[in-house]
């Protein structure tokens, strides 16, 4: 009498459990392949009860697009996190899980995890995962044809430009005047914090110890002003994706560029690369190793719980290696000890052991007034390049627009502040922006990795 439903309850005790599946949102489409074929397969191997399944929106569309998912109680439940103020005010929304006491987080230093914190650094609500850096890349072909050395000084570097110029033969300059987000990220923020002193002079700007008209800020945009006589006829028609080919058709012999360009320069031309140029060779060096990439969790989520195991794998040793191997040019933003395999990879992360790094400077609070200081600086920095907004036009622009709205600046002004306090390393903290800097607002969409 009993032996069927005994019969029926072991059949269903021996079924294999029923798998969940986790949405990751995400605007790295470049690297669909790699998660789903080398990084994905390597999580669900440990837990085959957890399948993941990305969703891909172009880094252009994606933090508009993720805002609506998220208000439509549509968005994946693992969402990729941009750095600061765009992921803050998702926090701020409620659709970020609260991640503080989540105990990956104790394999990630404190300046990793600020980029995903409140201004006070009270609550975390994203993991951190890599970070992507700024410098130059050039052809070695073409520098040992021409006897050229890998640019030290900014001296070594416009000697280089003037001489490829003077052959004849190649573009001195591979520069993507047309897209202003390169000419802000890969030239302004690319070279300024040689000017500035990185932290220093970011911090300065936060607190109001500093002016954007203050000469160090100014003498940026000047450089800037001389790559126009290296990039060619026509650099307001050139696009990110043309200079990338022109360099890697060997045309060009330098190309400014960030980290995540890697895999698309591999297997083209031999190429290495250096970091921004000094002014002097005694001189400290600096350089922008961006908070790129964070992963939180949808408040509103069905599946925390799996979610939760995704993140602690992705806290680990494994996949600090795993990723930054399979994505040359993305580096993992833990505490974990690991080799690079990739030459111009390991040679980009070691000047972190010889230069001081900082994050772009329009990321983090000064971009919360409209129009925001980062489109601002996008804008004047292609102005600039294309001669059509002196130098002193644009930092007294990006200014007044922080005197509109930011308390430290416009005290700043009141005061008469000038340009002598970033000579010094400032204390820490950024207590007066914090008390004083309205609520994040939604950051401008770029095609910023």
């Amino acid at each position: 009498m009993h032996k069927p439903c005994i019969a029926l309850l072991l059949g269903l005790i021996s079924l294999p459990a029923l798998s969940t599946e986790l949405v990751l949102e995400t605007w790295r489409v470049e690297d669909a392949a790699l998660w789903k074929e080398k990084i994905l397969p390597a999580f669900t191997a440990k837990h085959p009860d957890i399948q993941v399944r990305l969703q891909t929106t172009p880094s252009g569309e994606y933090d508009q697009t993720l805002l609506q998912r998220l208000a439509e109680n549509k968005a994946g439940d693992v969402i990729t996190c941009r750095p600061y103020d765009a992921s803050l005010q998702l926090f701020q929304k409620g659709y970020l899980e609260d991640l503080t006491d989540f105990s990956g987080m104790e394999n990630f230093p404190s300046f990793a995890r600020a980029a995903w914190q409140t201004d006070t650094g009270a609550q975390t609500y994203c993991l951190p995962v890599a970070s992507v850096i700024q410098g130059f890349y050039y052809n070695k072909t073409i520098f040992k044809e021409l006897g050229l050395d890998e640019p030290k000084t900014r001296a070594d570097f416009f000697a280089a430009l003037d001489k490829v110029k003077a052959d004849g033969r190649f573009q001195p300059l591979a520069l993507a005047a047309h897209d202003n987000w390169v000419m802000s990220e890969l030239g302004f923020q690319n070279i300024g914090p040689n000017y500035w002193k990185g932290e220093d002079g970011r911090l300065a700007l936060i607190e109001g110890k500093a002016r954007f008209t203050d000469a160090p800020y100014q003498a940026v945009y000047e450089e800037l002003a001389r790559w126009r006589d290296y990039s060619g006829p026509n650099p307001a028609d050139v696009t990110e994706q043309q200079a990338v080919a022109m360099f890697t058709s060997g045309k060009a012999a330098i190309l400014p560029a960030g980290s995540w360009a890697i895999g698309q320069l591999n297997g083209t031309v031999d190429y290495a690369a250096f970091p921004p140029p000094v002014a002097t060779a005694a001189d400290n060096c600096y350089f922008t190793d961006h908070t790129d990439m964070g992963i939180g969790i949808n408040s509103h989520s069905q599946n925390k719980e799996a979610a939760k195991v995704l993140l602690d794998w992705m806290a680990s040793a494994e996949f600090a290696e795993l990723y930054s191997n399979a994505l040359p040019g993305f580096f993992s933003l833990s505490s974990h000890f690991f080799e690079l395999k990739d030459p111009v990879a390991s040679t980009m992360m070691s000047w972190r052991d010889r230069c001081d790094s900082t994050i772009r400077i329009a990321a983090q609070i000064l971009s919360r007034g409209t129009p925001s200081f980062s489109s601002q600086l996008n804008e004047t920095a292609q102005q600039v390049v294309l001669g059509t907004t002196p130098p002193a036009t644009a930092t007294a622009l990006l200014q007044g627009t922080l005197e509109t709205w930011f308390g430290p600046q416009q005290q700043a002004a009141l005061v008469g502040n000038s340009n002598n306090c970033i000579a010094a390393p400032l204390g820490g903290g950024t207590s007066a922006a914090t008390e004083t800097a309205p609520p994040a607002s939604a950051a401008s969409a770029t095609a910023t990795p």
